[in-house]
């Protein structure tokens, strides 16, 4: 029997390319996004992880689902406005989905996920270790996702459920080339992106292909069955470098 992977935020970006190398490794998924998912699934569920009962609602519908062996929590919100000029409402839709909509799938799988002593991979942010201006919100809220699995690796693990977080750098995904216009540039966003690489001590700007094989990784019992509580930064080692080098 194929195990089945739930991932969230698959209509672009890192979701989609996680779905796909589940698929690669023989895994199910099931897909959960607002908009179509890019390739085939073998089950999608179109949902807004946002609003209030979302997520409630879609586990209505994956009550069929006995067992769930990975549940990655990829969908995510930027903001991309300086802390003073960031509404309150603003705040609370960014924590909404990066934080809330994370917690509230981890309560609902909590049941199926212990069944198959499953994984949860949730998909913070270098943000959450170091930051940039202009994304106050965003960097919080990513700080909150990896004391959250910290704090959800510990209750669950007497379940058999392991719960790690990988922490993307530069990656090039929508919300990435919407963020290239934070800081002023004389070549505007495509001389943010040349700066983004030449600072990057790897120097390049990853894929989503390339980051999704260490998500599912650490999604796979077969692979990392000792491994919980953990945080995986994957950013071309742009945190190891100096601020002042």
């Amino acid at each position: 029997m194929s195990r089945i992977a739930v991932v969230t935020g698959v209509s672009s970006g890192i979701g989609a390319a996680v779905c796909a190398e589940f698929q690669r490794q023989g895994w199910q998924v099931i897909g959960v996004g607002r908009h179509d998912a890019p390739q085939p699934l073998d089950r999608f569920e179109r949902a807004d992880l946002s609003q209030p009962d979302a997520v409630a609602d879609l586990f209505s519908r994956l009550a069929d689902v006995e067992q769930i062996h990975a549940l990655v929590n990829n969908a995510a919100r930027g903001l991309d406005k300086p802390l003073a000029e960031t509404s309150d409402e603003e705040w609370q839709a960014v924590f909404d989905l990066n934080v809330k909509s994370a917690f509230q799938m981890m309560r609902a799988a909590t049941t199926q996920l212990a069944r198959a002593n499953g994984a949860i991979v949730n998909v913070s942010s270098v943000h959450a270790v170091a930051t940039s201006i202009n994304v106050a919100a965003y960097a919080a809220s990513k700080g909150a996702l990896v004391a959250l699995t910290r704090a959800t690796a510990l209750e669950l693990a007497p379940q058999g459920i392991r719960c790690n977080a990988v922490l993307p750098g530069a990656v090039a995904t929508p919300m990435l080339e919407a963020g290239l216009s934070r800081r002023p540039h004389p070549e505007g966003p495509e001389g943010n992106r040349q700066n983004l690489i030449d600072k990057t001590p790897l120097g390049f700007i990853a894929t989503p292909e390339q980051i999704a094989p260490s998500i599912v990784h650490f999604a796979d019992e077969q692979q990392t069955p000792y491994l919980t509580g953990q945080t995986l930064v994957i950013d071309g080692g742009a945190t190891a470098r100096l601020s002042t080098e």
